[in-house]
């Protein structure tokens, strides 16, 4: 799961480098680098249900990726964002201990 979160941020964060598409090298680097990161959340899903796999993944990798979006792309966060952002951690979170199979 780790593996496949790293190579979320790495391929969001070159996506938001390519500038829409428009800057080759960014754009190939998103590309290949959501292909192992979909493989590795694929594997995950061997040990783990769907629906706790997918929290997890989205929900560290939406933290951390904002984390990048306001320290290395200087982008605005506010009050509403870290509500949100909190709601949905909690969500994973309450997922994660109380899920499916548990």
């Amino acid at each position: 799961m780790l593996l496949a979160i790293l190579g979320e941020l790495l391929g969001t964060s070159l996506l938001r480098a390519s500038e829409g598409f428009s800057v080759l090298l960014p754009t190939v680097g998103a590309i290949v680098s959501y292909m192992p990161c979909l493989y590795f959340l694929a594997l995950s899903m061997k040990t783990v249900n769907l629906n706790i796999a997918y929290a997890i993944w989205c929900g560290i990798g939406m933290v951390l990726t904002t984390i990048i979006a306001v320290y290395i792309w200087k982008e605005p966060v506010n009050l509403a964002s870290f509500l949100g952002i909190g709601l949905i951690l909690m969500g994973t979170v309450i997922l994660s201990l109380h899920g499916a199979g548990h």
